[in-house]
């Protein structure tokens, strides 16, 4: 594998990474309800679930996913039915706390609950291995030394995914004075149970990204 193909994978994961989307969107529920701990174990959580899926790219187990519509689709609603399931119910707590109690109160997410639902949300989301299974193979050498360079590639992306996690949790601990205030902490954990009802709808019906 030369330099430059190095080079370009590397490119590629960072850019990917640093894209806002669900995984940014679950660091910033968790630091506004566990603070920055249970963000840096909820982003070590998610760090293992692309492991996992590196791990079976790796050998060969998520071929299942482009070759089978109905495998794919099992573990894609799956994953929608999870993210409607923590949007929901979050989205409830709120507007009940608020009609019950009169104000919103605080959602308190420990640092287990953070790494099972970092975890447990890329598990369950199948594009990640489709990922893996599209993007590598474009970067990976024809000969034996191809499945060494499959999980050194993998390595880079979810060390990258890593570092980039505990940049955005200190980014969202620095604001935490501001988001933590009783009004704009009741609206920003709408609007993030919003995001998650969201991406639940948007896995649950958008297959394109399946080979």
């Amino acid at each position: 594998m030369s330099g430059a193909a190095l080079l370009a994978f590397c490119t590629a994961a960072l850019l990917l990474t640093i894209t806002p989307g669900l995984d940014t969107m679950m660091l910033l529920r968790m630091v506004l309800g566990g603070g920055a701990r249970a963000g840096v174990v909820g982003g070590f959580g998610t760090t293992l679930g692309c492991l996992a899926w590196g791990a079976a790219s790796v050998a060969g187990l998520t071929a299942l996913l482009v070759a089978s519509r109905f495998a794919y689709d099992v573990v894609r609603w799956a994953g929608a039915l999870y993210l409607l399931w923590l949007g929901g119910s979050a989205l409830w707590r709120s507007w009940r706390g608020r009609t019950v109690v009169g104000e919103n109160p605080l959602v308190r997410v420990t640092p287990g609950q953070a790494l099972r639902i970092g975890f447990t949300t890329n598990v369950l989301n199948p594009k990640i291995g489709v990922f893996y299974l599209s993007l590598l193979p474009q970067f990976l050498p024809t000969d034996a030394s191809a499945t060494g360079w499959a999980a050194l590639l993998v390595g880079i992306h979810v060390g990258i995914g890593q570092v980039w996690q505990l940049v955005v949790v200190g980014l969202a601990g620095r604001a935490a004075v501001v988001l933590t205030r009783p009004r704009v902490k009741e609206w920003t954990e709408r609007l993030t149970a919003s995001v998650l009802i969201g991406f639940g709808l948007k896995v649950a019906f958008d297959s394109s990204a399946r080979g």
